[in-house]
Order: C-alpha cells, then sequence, then structure tokens
C-alpha cells in the first residue's frame, strides 16, 4: 500500500510516472512529496510543482503542508539548500512529520513516497534519505529515464536498494530521450538483470503533453500494485 518512489537521475520522470500511477488507481490513493528543492515562493509560501502535481492527482484530501513538509526555494541538492536557508534535513525531522499521519496513510489503497533526485540523497553529514526508508521497510519502484547511460545507472541503483535492504516492488522505463539508439535492446538487457516486474513503457512525452498516455499505460501497474506493498506502518 505504501510505496517508495526513486530514479536513476534527477529529472528522470518521477513525478510523471506517481502522478500518471496515482490517477490509474481506482482506489484511495495519497502521494507525498517530504523533501522539495526549486520551490516557487506564492502568496500561500513556498510551493513545488511536483508536490502539486502529486497532490492534485491524490484522492485523499490533505493541506499542502502535511505532503510537502520540507520546502526549499534553490533548485539544487537539498542538503545544500537547507543549509542556505538555516534549517536541518535529518531522519528524525521526517519521522516528526510522519508519524502522526501513519493512521491515514494505512486507509489508503496506494500511496507513493517520492524521494528527491537519485537514490542515495544525503540530508545531512551522517545520513541519506535511503535510512529513513529502512526503517519503513516500504518497497520501492525505480523509474528509469532511457537515455545513453541508464544501464549503468539502474544497475548500480539496484546494487543500492538491495544493499539497503529493500526489495524492488518494480521498475517503469520512461522514454526521456527520443532519438536514443538501441532503445528496445537497452529495455531487454535491463529486462534480464532486474529482479522485478517492468511495471509500464512510457512514451517519449513532452512538458506539454497530457499525461492520458502514462495512465493508460501504467493502469495495470496501479491496479496490481494497490493493497500489496504495505511496509511497516511504524
Amino acid at each position: 500500500m505504501i510505496y517508495f518512489v526513486t530514479g536513476t537521475d534527477t529529472d528522470v520522470g518521477k513525478t510523471l510516472v506517481s502522478t500518471a500511477l496515482l490517477k490509474a488507481s481506482q482506489g484511495l490513493t495519497l502521494g507525498l512529496k517530504p523533501i522539495a528543492a526549486g520551490c516557487e515562493p506564492t502568496p500561500q509560501g513556498l510551493r513545488n510543482a511536483d508536490a502539486l502535481s502529486l497532490q492534485g492527482a491524490s484522492r485523499m484530501s490533505l493541506a499542502y503542508e502535511q505532503l510537502n513538509p520540507i520546502a526549499l526555494a534553490p533548485p539544487i541538492a537539498p542538503h545544500i539548500a537547507a543549509t542556505q536557508a538555516g534549517e536541518v534535513l535529518s531522519v528524525a525531522r521526517l519521522e516528526d512529520w510522519l508519524t502522526p499521519m501513519l493512521p491515514q496513510l494505512a486507509q489508503c489503497d496506494l500511496c507513493l513516497v517520492e524521494g528527491a533526485g537519485g537514490w542515495r540523497l544525503p540530508l545531512n553529514e551522517q545520513e541519506t534519505l535511503p535510512d529513513w526508508v529502512k526503517l519503513h521497510d516500504w518497497p520501492v519502484i525505480l523509474v528509469v529515464g532511457m537515455k545513453l547511460g541508464c544501464l549503468n545507472h539502474a544497475l548500480l541503483t539496484l546494487e543500492a536498494i538491495q544493499a539497503d535492504g529493500l526489495t524492488l516492488a518494480g521498475w517503469v522505463a520512461n522514454r526521456v530521450d527520443p532519438d536514443m539508439a538501441y532503445y528496445q535492446e537497452n529495455l531487454e538487457t535491463l529486462r534480464q538483470r532486474m529482479p522485478a516486474p517492468l511495471l509500464a513503457e512510457i512514451p517519449h512525452l513532452t512538458k506539454t503533453a497530457t499525461l492520458a498516455p502514462a495512465v493508460a499505460t501504467l493502469r495495470p501497474a496501479a491496479q496490481s500494485l494497490s493493497g500489496k506493498g504495505k511496509g511497516r506502518q511504524g
């Protein structure tokens, strides 16, 4: 029921996939973005486009601050942005935010907790974001940005997920480069090496394109994931 969504890099389509999965599910859904950099000032405070996308696709209604508790303005690595803003990122801070919401999350058929950047995201000098994910044993959905170099990025990310003792629930191939050479051969290489199902292939979508193709492609995955990935609730 609760999954952690990560990617092979920044800008590989984590939010696109998460938003499409939430829209494709027929159940009670919720998307969370605990840490977001590159937020824009608004009369209501800092807001992040990715977090707003998740909020708009969620069927469970939460205030923005509940789904994106750490909103940082500079579009840089979050731990650096936090330092500039005089804030501290830590596992304890994330736990303080999450713990009161666990009863609500338990009601969801599908809850997606979207990371920032790639897998090994630093929080501070000692901790990384996976240190927090491990506390809850959430299954991981990996978004692979299909472009030159994706095999190395995907397999190294897989190794890191497994080294942290977590389970890869599935992966999504997102065609970020429409002109990628030997796309099918690269996809088949990943199929052979990934110990989890390919949930969907997302065609290349421009920034102005509708999400409809991604939603349709991910609908079977959304139904199969709903209610299956609870992890630890506390």
